[in-house]
């Protein structure tokens, strides 16, 4: 039974991976064409395109989303928005779930895939993590990204959650962005991606559910330095999971 098992959900693995190929095949060309605009129109427009994308392919693949606490985004504002990270699902579900224009800080060696490399591209922040330099041009990036008024999504684990933990330790960058800049932060909860996409299976899809929850904004002025609002978003968005 858990070889048949294994052979199903790799079978439908290789199908969502299919869908995923093919639909981003619409929408590359599209996406590349707004090199044209400035920012912030070009990544409000990825982000557009991205929500159409994935309103194809989520269904196509079996995907359910529910996106709770919308409301915590006020008209006129942009935030800092902190996720949990525990599959390669999560930038698909949160680039397009956040409400408004958004840029994910992610690894550079993503944007070298052919094709797909171009949509990363639109709609991130790149980093090279071995290099001093391209961290401290990241942060920079980010802030302007902010001054722009679009959102900073950002993942404080820095990668993947492979442990049996709700969390793994924060980095400070996050909460480092939000002391300087004032801006406040939305803690964002993902759940069941790492059950649909788990990181140890290799050929491996299980459809299903999965959903984002923003929690209301956390103001960097409460908070004496990083480290303490870093202790407190970690400790709300642990307790959170758990519960």
């Amino acid at each position: 039974m858990k070889q048949l098992n294994h052979f199903f959900y790799g079978a439908v693995c290789i199908w969502g991976m299919l869908v995923f190929a093919t639909t981003m095949l619409v929408f590359v060309p599209l996406i590349w064409s707004l090199g044209i605009l400035p920012e912030p129109q070009r990544t409000e427009w990825t982000i557009r395109l991205c929500k159409w994308w994935m309103a194809i392919f989520f269904p196509l693949a079996g995907i359910r989303v529910r996106i709770m606490g919308k409301e915590q985004f006020k008209k006129g504002e942009n935030y800092i928005v902190v996720c949990n990270h525990n599959s390669m699902m999560d930038v698909p579900l949160t680039s397009p779930g956040i409400p408004g224009a958004n840029k994910t800080i992610a690894k550079i060696e993503m944007s070298r895939i052919p094709l797909f490399g171009i949509i990363y591209k639109r709609g991130s922040v790149l980093i090279d993590r071995k290099n001093d330099s391209s961290r401290k041009e990241s942060y920079e990036s980010m802030k302007t990204v902010l001054s722009l008024g679009m959102h900073m999504c950002i993942y404080p684990e820095g990668t993947r959650n492979k442990t049996d933990q709700p969390l793994k330790e924060f980095h400070d960058g996050a909460f480092r962005l939000s002391k300087e800049t004032g801006k406040k932060i939305i803690p964002c909860i993902i759940r069941g991606t790492r059950e649909m996409l788990p990181s140890d299976k290799g050929l491996y899809f299980k459809p299903g559910k999965v959903s984002m929850e923003f929690l209301p904004p956390i103001d960097p002025q409460a908070f004496e330095n990083t480290q303490s609002l870093k202790s407190h978003v970690f400790q709300l968005m642990w307790e959170k999971i758990k519960g």
